[in-house]
């Protein structure tokens, strides 16, 4: 478990037979072929020769998935056989021959009616290629056979890799095809460190728009903030005035007075929410999402996580993992303040929450990943090593913060006691229910990142490499401070109409972001993909449903966090008896 959490957390790979970043003349350069699908469905893959494809004479090489990342995104490399030595030129050579009978031409005509990419590794730079095409009537299929590669380097090391596809073969059942390479070597001026950037889409990613958006959030922020601080103080500055002037007052002109308001009921607001055991859970586990999108945004804005595969995953899988402690520590000192004593059930359950939800999500897709023969399906070996880190790394340190969050701050200091009786919750209008406070609760948090998800949903499901996480950092602050502002006024208002039920109602109006975002998803599905099939369907609306039950569990723990912060507050500064 241990050495898979490090090769997890391997962001730099140590120079292996595999990957040697740097050469010596006529060295071995290996061509690893990867996976093929097709080009609409960017998550349903194969191996390479899963389709009739022949592979070059040389003798095969072994991969093994380096790290938990590549393992769960599905990187099936294996050897092409093509005979490939720095700097040294290959004129066009056939390195196979494929005998095309009925069975081999449908698999192609099929992968070519539905527009199959293969990709192939050089020095773990990408290339990307197609399988063939067909004439304007769709009668006629065409197989590409010529792999014609350039390779780019500069001193001792590869910083460039271009494929030109040629040879177009006709596809006739009962032929032989011939494949065929070539390899030209170009001394170039990229650096290795610049290597990458080729891949990337500066002109889509930092497009006006983008900008522009994120000016618009900002704006949206310190309106809101202005509005918020505005309201607050003008509005509790009269209530303080108010309850103030009604100490003075004797008991029966208080008797008479009209009395209302938060402070009405100073002596149930502490009181401990329904169902404290999973709403501390919650809590616990949205704040430990939120500590991991900070933390691995910041490691991919300081190291470029896009130029290895799968360690962006690899990455937030090892840092969940450490930052265990948090959640055991915020759920179990909120439980422990709301008075629960099924402690080790609470810290089972904001344990394996998440990770129950993401592993039987992903669990459901493998049988449908397993049933297409994709790439995608979970190796046995890697659910067992997922398996392992939940109960042998996520679990003790829950305990470990468990026990802290119990120790150091599990005690109810709340500045006002809590009634024996619960006080009657009066009639209010229908737009102070709970109910209808949750619903409008997300939609100015949603509003504040939906052009940021669509550049995050593009870089996921289609071919781009997200790179810009400074706007998502900024995004990330954004949102925490809309939803924080929006939160405390509905509890505000909720308080105001004397009902005390703000603890969930705070949780669930900043979770709603959720709802909003999921449904922006279907909008993503139908209006800006071409994606098709069960498999890709399903990867698609399991995983979306995954991320925006995580949003919404981490929007829904902050919100609470800064309505907790303003409640206390608010009731420290007021004199009751």
């Amino acid at each position: 478990i241990l050495v898979e959490l490090v090769q997890a957390f391997s962001l730099n790979k140590a120079v292996s037979p595999f990957h040697p970043l740097q050469y010596t003349d006529k060295e071995e350069v290996v061509l690893w072929m990867n996976t093929v699908g097709p080009y609409h469905n960017r998550q349903e893959t194969y191996k390479y020769f899963s389709l009739p494809f022949c592979a070059g004479s040389k003798k095969t090489i072994s991969h093994y998935h380096e790290t938990l990342g590549e393992a769960l995104q599905g990187v099936e490399l294996e050897f092409s056989g093509l005979d490939i030595k720095f700097k040294e030129e290959v004129m066009q050579t056939t390195y196979c021959e494929i005998d095309l009978d009925k069975a081999k031409r449908d698999a192609f005509v099929y992968a070519i009616k539905n527009h199959y990419w293969y990709q192939m590794y050089i020095d773990d730079l990408p290339i990307w290629g197609i399988v063939g095409e067909a004439d304007e009537n769709g009668e006629d299929h065409y197989l590409w056979t010529y792999k014609k590669l350039e390779i780019g380097f500069n001193g001792n090391r590869i910083v460039d890799v271009n494929l030109t596809s040629e040879g177009k073969v006709r596809l006739v059942p009962n032929t032989r095809i011939s494949m065929s390479y070539s390899v030209k070597w170009k001394k170039s001026d990229v650096k290795f460190e610049d290597r990458f950037d080729k891949y990337l889409d500066p002109s889509f990613f930092q497009h006006r728009i983008h900008w522009f958006s994120i000016f618009n959030s900002f704006m949206m922020v310190i309106f809101l903030v202005g509005l918020v601080s505005m309201i607050l103080m003008r509005t509790l500055r009269k209530d303080y005035a108010r309850y103030s002037k009604e100490e003075e007052m004797d008991d029966m002109d208080r008797d008479l007075g009209d009395e209302y308001g938060w402070k009405q009921v100073h002596g149930d607001v502490f009181r401990p929410s329904s169902h404290p055991l999973i709403f501390s859970s919650l809590i616990g586990s949205g704040c430990q999402i939120f500590s991991v999108s900070l933390i691995v945004i910041i490691v991919a804005m300081v190291e470029d996580l896009y130029t290895e595969r799968g360690s962006m995953l690899s990455t937030a899988i090892f840092v969940y993992a450490a930052t265990s402690p948090v959640n055991g520590y915020f759920g179990g000192s909120l439980y422990a303040k709301q008075g629960g004593r099924r402690w080790i059930k609470q810290m089972f359950i904001g344990a394996f929450l998440i990770p129950a939800m993401v592993c039987g999500t992903a669990f459901f897709i493998n049988f449908i990943a397993i049933y297409y023969h994709a790439s995608r399906a979970i190796p046995f070996g890697t659910m067992v090593a997922v398996c392992c880190i939940c109960f042998f790394v996520i679990l003790p340190l829950n305990l470990v913060g468990t026990i802290l969050g119990r120790n150091l701050s599990g005690q109810p200091n709340f500045p006002c006691r809590v009634n024996a009786v619960p006080r009657p919750i009066p009639e209010k209008k229908w737009f102070m229910e709970p109910a209808v406070i949750v619903c409008l609760g997300g939609i100015l948090p949603f509003g504040s990142i939906f052009i940021e998800m669509y550049f995050i949903f593009t870089s996921f499901w289609a071919y781009k490499i997200y790179y810009v996480y400074g706007f998502m950092m900024l995004v990330l602050v954004i949102l925490c401070i809309v939803t924080v502002c929006v939160t405390i006024v509905c509890t505000y208002f909720l308080l105001n109409a004397e009902d005390y039920r703000w603890q969930w109602t705070s949780f669930l109006s900043a979770a709603s972001t959720a709802v909003y975002v999921y449904m922006y998803s279907f909008y993503y599905y139908f209006f800006k993909t071409k994606m098709y099939g069960l498999f890709q369907t399903s990867f698609y609306f399991g995983y979306m449903a995954v991320f925006s039950t995580a949003l919404g569990i981490m929007c829904g723990a902050v919100g609470y966090m800064g309505t907790s912060a303003f409640v206390r507050k608010i009731y420290t500064n007021v004199k009751i008896d």
